[in-house]
């Protein structure tokens, strides 16, 4: 039997619009895509709590689903408009249905936030293109969230915010030099999520696309000298993504297998699918 996946996307209507003009989907439909790689039989319903007056699932929809994925955002949660505490209360009754949920960036923070932590901008600046050097803490070495993970590894990322105090029942699986929760597990009135700060969904081809988006971040903050590092940069991004065995690429921007192969890169998701999804679909009787 399928497994039915809600995807939330945490992106306003005009953002989504701006990512499907470049990328061809819009976030969540891409994270559909992905999951649908992972399991050809998951269908996948989408839900824009960014919008006001958006169709969501009650308590007893949001229990209806075998998992519930949360996408990245534009948004700054602190900023705590209508748009982003339509989200925090979604979370907070995802949370309360027990489904397994799962969460990338601005899916950790508003995990993080609805359990009662704190997400600010983060003092050391932005992480953009790959959080370095992922260290699993002492607790995810031996976590399923993070089973297949070296000692030391990269993913795709890009986010300015961070959770700087984490709710009470959490467990922190995996830190590095610029945010102290990449990784964790979350509990609140009965209810799991597992989350990472780093994007485990995104290609390096739609990461690519994101970063062409945003070149004057990139010029701005010191990442790139001028607008033609920026864009050389981005060209070899897609490069890689078109040749990943390019190893003069792969050399150059310091990425290995962990990024490179879709089945690694991918991990968390399929250890989530695996460990929490399929699980507890059996022990409800619906599978």
């Amino acid at each position: 039997m399928a497994l039915r996946f809600l995807v939330i996307e945490g992106n306003t209507r005009g953002a989504r619009q701006a990512h499907k003009d470049a990328y061809g989907l819009m976030p969540s439909e891409s994270y559909a895509a992905v999951l649908q790689d992972v399991e050809a039989d998951i269908v996948c319903d989408l839900a824009f709590p960014a919008d006001e007056g958006a169709n969501l699932p009650d308590a007893s929809g949001l229990e209806s689903y075998d998992g519930i994925v949360l996408t990245g955002s534009h948004l700054n949660i602190y900023d705590a408009t209508p748009d982003i505490l339509r989200q925090i209360d979604l979370m907070r009754a995802v949370y309360a249905s027990r489904t397994p949920s799962f969460g990338s960036c601005w899916g950790l923070q508003v995990a993080a936030v609805a359990a009662g932590g704190d997400v600010q901008k983060n003092p050391v600046g932005r992480e953009i293109g790959f959080a370095r050097r992922l260290t699993p803490t002492e607790a995810g070495r031996s976590h399923p969230l993070l089973a297949g993970r070296p000692a030391s590894y990269d993913a795709p990322a890009i986010h300015l915010d961070m959770v700087t105090t984490p709710p009470g029942e959490t467990t922190v699986l995996s830190t590095n030099a610029v945010s102290q929760v990449q990784a964790a597990e979350i509990t609140m009135n009965g209810g799991t999520f597992w989350g990472v700060q780093y994007h485990p969904e995104f290609s390096i081809g739609e990461l690519a696309v994101i970063l062409g988006r945003r070149t004057r971040i990139l010029i701005d903050e010191g990442f790139c000298r001028d607008e033609a590092e920026a864009h050389s940069y981005v060209a070899e991004l897609k490069a890689l993504h078109a040749e990943p065995s390019r190893l003069d690429l792969s050399w150059r921007h310091g990425l290995d297998e962990e990024v490179l192969l879709p089945e690694r890169r991918t991990r968390e998701i399929r250890n989530f699918i695996e460990n929490r999804v399929k699980p507890e679909k059996s022990v409800k009787g619906r599978a």
